[in-house]
């Protein structure tokens, strides 16, 4: 069984590539998913902002979900390792 990879660099990928910690963690289709869903929400709330507001409140759902994906990642990546480190032993 192949050593998964270690969590800190599963959250700095899903960090830069939104959905790409899901695809380390072999969760191809969890990872589209989210980056469905960033996308879906971003334009929503970009849409649906005031003009007057800043371009990050403009995108706030797409980054709420990529927020999210990137918690999704690390917290399997842990299990995923901590699993790994148990069996190992």
């Amino acid at each position: 069984m192949k050593q998964p990879p270690h969590p800190y660099i599963v959250l700095a990928v899903a960090t830069l590539l939104p959905g790409m910690g899901q695809v380390l963690n072999r969760q191809p289709l969890r990872g589209l998913i989210f980056v469905f869903f960033i996308l879906l929400l971003g334009a929503f709330t970009l849409k649906t902002a005031a003009p007057d507001t800043s371009f990050v409140g403009k995108m706030a759902g797409g980054l709420f979900v990529w927020a999210m994906a990137m918690m999704d990642a690390y917290k399997t990546a842990r299990i995923r390792r901590a699993v790994w480190d148990h069996a190992a032993k």
